[in-house]
């Protein structure tokens, strides 16, 4: 696949999370409740689509469009930890652990927000951090490949 369909991918997988929160709160009136769950279902749908036989992706595009309407400020700062694990380790998926298991204590750090968001966050950084077993198996095995901007530099 060429980069540019996979930042499409990426693009449109954020927006996927993004709308799931951003609609439940429009039907809600921004209950807090009902947007998690939605961040929840959006987190879920991807990981396990009917489509393709519940065979998805680790949803971390998803993680970071639901959490952007519901949560931005802990995310931003999660991503920024991302961006520092990956610029010193070169390593996507260590970013994306760290990242997401170090969220829900920024939610509670920097928003102190009702429980159903609290709650969302602890379970979507576990589902995420729990969806990268086989990226953990990798780099304990010193096998996991390293992000590079040219072909040649990847392992």
């Amino acid at each position: 696949a060429s980069r540019g369909l996979g930042v499409l991918t990426l693009l449109l997988d954020v927006a996927k999370g993004w709308c799931a929160v951003w609609l439940m709160g429009r039907f809600t009136a921004e209950d807090a409740t009902w947007m998690s769950l939605a961040a929840l279902a959006v987190l879920f749908g991807h990981a396990f689509p009917v489509f393709l036989r519940f065979q998805g992706g680790k949803a971390v595009a998803s993680f970071i469009g639901a959490f952007l309407y519901l949560e931005p400020l802990p995310l931003f700062a999660v991503l920024l930890l991302f961006v520092a694990v990956v610029a010193a380790t070169r390593f996507i998926s260590l970013g994306s652990i760290c990242a997401a298991g170090s969220f829900p204590f920024a939610v509670w750090l920097i928003s102190h927000p009702p429980l159903a968001v609290l709650a969302a966050a602890l379970v979507s950084g576990g589902f995420v951090v729990y969806r990268h077993r086989t990226n953990i198996e990798r780099l304990r095995a010193g096998t996991e490949s390293v992000f590079s901007f040219s072909k040649a530099g990847r392992k």
